[in-house]
């Protein structure tokens, strides 16, 4: 099990600061604390410049990330920091032409220790603390720890389909997921095995009861519509519906062997739905494996982590 330790950049507000004096700055800098600080500017050459409070600091362009010095980031990954908050460790001082002094900082050495303490030590089936940095319509990126991005590939989502991650999740969302895969230079991670089982989100609903819902995809011989990010139903097809929409639902009937929700559309709105709270449903800091359809159903769905 894995206690985290290294957080995704901009969630810890104790790693913010400014800095009152030189001497501050430079007791850091013997400590090798790790700070964050938002940047204020990406220059020509790609460094960035945050303000520490008694003086600049720059982040020079090969110490803005893993993997700048070596030719696998592009620039981007620089440049998309600005207004954002970055961690780094102050690493020296540097007096410019003009005779100004500034600090000289570093976010690569941070990662770098990430790397080693955090990430390389995560087993399949771990479950972490991750923020949405960027939606992609083949998944959403998220940063794991001090920067570090790894993606969430849209089936792993959620069980429920969509057509785009923006339809899930949003970019500065805090999430947990589990690492799904471990390869070579590469982590996958997943959501959809945190967000319950059919028969935990099934539960949470009756025959009888008229809920809301969104409409996930419109099909010739019906309509799926999402009750929870991990159940949907079935109603009767209609043209007048589009993806998106949210609806009001009458739950006919739920059928457990056959992993079935059969409803009927009482009222259509014109807005489309907002996004719908994650609600976690393992409370481990760990998973072996994940079983989604209920015992005895003609369809076995489940997830099974390398130990």
């Amino acid at each position: 099990m894995i206690i985290l330790k290294y957080y995704p950049e901009g969630t810890n507000k104790a790693l913010a600061k400014k800095f009152e004096s030189a001497v501050q700055i430079k007791e850091a800098m013997r400590s090798g604390e790790t700070v964050e600080g938002k940047v204020l500017l990406c220059d020509r050459e790609h460094n960035l410049h945050i303000d520490l409070g008694t003086y600049k600091g720059i982040i020079p362009y090969r110490e803005g990330a893993i993997g700048i010095q070596e030719g696998t980031v592009r620039d981007i990954a620089l440049i998309s920091k600005v207004n954002k908050s970055v961690c780094f460790r102050i690493i020296g001082f540097h007096r410019l032409e003009s005779g100004e002094k500034i600090a000289v900082l570093s976010r690569r050495a941070v990662q770098l220790e990430c790397m080693k303490s955090f990430v390389d030590k995560l087993r399949e089936g771990d479950i972490i603390d991750a923020k949405i940095t960027h939606l992609e319509s083949f998944g959403a990126f998220i940063d794991i720890g001090c920067g570090i991005n790894s993606l969430i590939p849209i089936d792993m989502l959620s069980v429920s389909r969509i057509s785009h991650p923006s339809q899930r999740l949003c970019e500065g969302q805090l999430i947990k997921t589990v690492l799904r895969k471990r390869e070579e230079n590469k982590l996958t991670f997943s959501l959809k095995e945190l967000l319950g089982t059919w028969e935990e989100n099934a539960a949470l609903f009756s025959v009888g009861e008229t809920v809301g819902g969104i409409v996930r995809s419109v099909e010739s011989y019906g309509v799926f519509i999402e009750l929870m990010p991990n159940l949907a139903g079935l109603a009767e097809f209609s043209e007048e519906l589009k993806e998106g929409q949210s609806v009001s639902v009458y739950i006919k009937s739920i059928i457990p062997e056959k992993m079935k929700i059969k409803l009927a559309v009482v009222e259509a709105f014109d807005e489309m739905s907002p996004k719908t709270e994650l609600e976690y449903f393992v409370k481990e800091k760990h998973i072996s494996a994940w079983r989604y359809s209920p015992r005895g159903a003609a369809k076995t769905v489940e997830t099974f982590f390398s130990p």
